[in-house]
């Protein structure tokens, strides 16, 4: 396999002819040629040659001769050809990109996804083959994956500056946070003006003369301008996935949050680490100190008040921090119904695994009052927090908070039911022999 020229890139990407034609000129065993030929790839060799990297002079190889040069490494003929292209063959020239992605959250998707006690058990084709968790997750895998957010093969930056190209990982049943920003106020005036603005600016330069009017510069927010501020790829919130942090001065709060942690399996039932703390550690899912905390809080305040005053800001994050604290005490509530009824003996002893609430198992537990559990945690819980946030009330209230009190109250009546049919059980069975009889009523 030989890198094309340059020369025969520009050939490639100003001929108004069909691609096969626009390859004519290139050597026979060029990459470019090759798929041709064959019929295969065309989406690559369409959206490569519009590129910037086509337009500087890349070839293929650059990227994908990456294998082993003495032997075959993928489907192509040609020996040392890897398909699967990580970050860190984009480092040597987005060296700080990399970098700054490396400390974000990104980065350890994948390992937050195989940490998950259940995730072994689940097809492989959900994970490693990508059709389901994997599929989002993979962002965090083999060092990284830039075309999760800069899609093959035009790798553009302005694509991923705009909110579309977060939806289809931020979505759906526990972070649908593009459903929230989407209908929220900021979303709609980017879906009433983006055709207007200018995507190739980087987000260092919006809004850098606050007062300065620029009908080409987008004027809301969008997930990389919050979320990527002046574009550092070390994406990371002040609350984390999970909406913990540790810990927390309020000692009501704190006994919640220890109540949330252990039904977790993060603390042992005498409040004492468990090896899973090291799974939140490597996911970077919860903010373990109140100085990371208050990092990740003044780094996003910072670019809120590029638009708005820096007391409404302090204001509207300080009620989405209550609505944390709410959702906690209903939460913490609804695990102790559930954790009385593992500790009464109401609920069925698991043979695989231990006898507790388990809310990381996701939905693979045995009674249905533990899936409510399991529910109002991942999905109810997430879109309370994350609505109040992502500035959308409506989303907040009736996706989140309302489901949260109509679980709590669910479960309540479950846990209920379930007591008087264990007493019910009792009551019937055989008396033991030799047993006294029971006491008959005066009277």
């Amino acid at each position: 396999m030989k890198r094309f020229r340059a020369l025969a890139l520009g050939v490639l990407m100003a001929a108004a002819a069909p691609v096969a034609l626009a390859v004519g000129t290139l050597p026979a065993d060029d990459c470019v040629g090759c798929h041709t030929r064959k019929g295969i790839t065309g989406s690559a060799l369409r959206d490569f040659s519009t590129s910037r990297h086509a337009a500087q002079g890349m070839t293929c190889a650059e990227c994908h001769l990456k294998g082993d040069a003495t032997k075959r490494t993928s489907a192509c003929e040609a020996p040392g050809v890897v398909t699967s292209v990580s970050a860190s063959v984009c480092s040597p020239c987005h060296a700080r990109q990399v970098e700054e992605f490396g400390k974000g959250k990104h980065a350890k998707a994948w390992v937050a996804m195989s940490a998950m006690p259940t995730t072994k058990d689940q097809p492989k084709a959900l994970m490693d083959g990508m059709k389901g968790c994997g599929g989002c997750h993979r962002i965090g895998s083999d060092g990284g994956r830039c075309d999760s957010c800069h899609t093959r093969h035009t790798f553009s930056a302005a694509e991923a500056r705009r909110p579309e190209a977060c939806a289809t990982c931020h979505m759906g049943f526990d972070h649908p946070q593009w459903e929230m920003y989407s209908t929220s106020k900021h979303g709609i005036l980017v879906a009433q003006n983006a055709t207007k603005w200018d995507w190739e600016k980087g987000l260092g330069e919006w809004f850098a003369d606050p007062a300065r009017a620029d009908a080409t510069t987008p004027r809301a927010p969008t997930c990389a301008f919050c979320h990527l501020p002046g574009g550092d790829h070390g994406v990371r919130t002040a609350w984390g996935f999970l909406a913990l942090r540790l810990p927390e001065d309020d000692p009501e709060w704190m006994a919640d949050r220890v109540e949330i942690l252990q039904a977790l399996g993060v603390l042992d039932a005498k409040g004492q680490p468990t090896a899973r703390l090291d799974v939140v550690k490597a996911g970077d899912v919860a903010r373990l100190s109140k100085e990371d905390w208050q990092k990740e809080r003044s780094r996003m305040e910072a670019q809120c008040t590029r638009c708005h005053s820096a007391a409404t800001v302090k204001a509207e994050m300080a009620k989405a921090d209550e609505i944390v604290r709410a959702g906690d005490r209903l939460m913490a509530d609804a695990i102790r119904e559930v954790s009385a009824l593992y500790r009464d003996g109401i609920l069925p002893e698991p043979k695989d695994r231990p006898f507790h609430v388990d809310v990381l198992r996701f939905y693979e537990v045995e009674h249905p009052v533990e899936q409510k559990l399991y529910v109002m945690l991942m999905e109810h819980r997430m879109r309370s927090f994350q609505g109040a946030f992502h500035m959308n009330p409506d989303y907040q209230h009736w996706y989140g908070w309302a489901e949260m009190k109509r679980d709590l109250a669910e479960i309540r009546a479950e846990a209920k039911a379930l007591r008087a049919s264990h007493v019910k059980k009792a009551a019937a069975r055989p008396k033991a022999a030799g047993a006294p009889a029971p006491a008959k009523k005066a009277g």
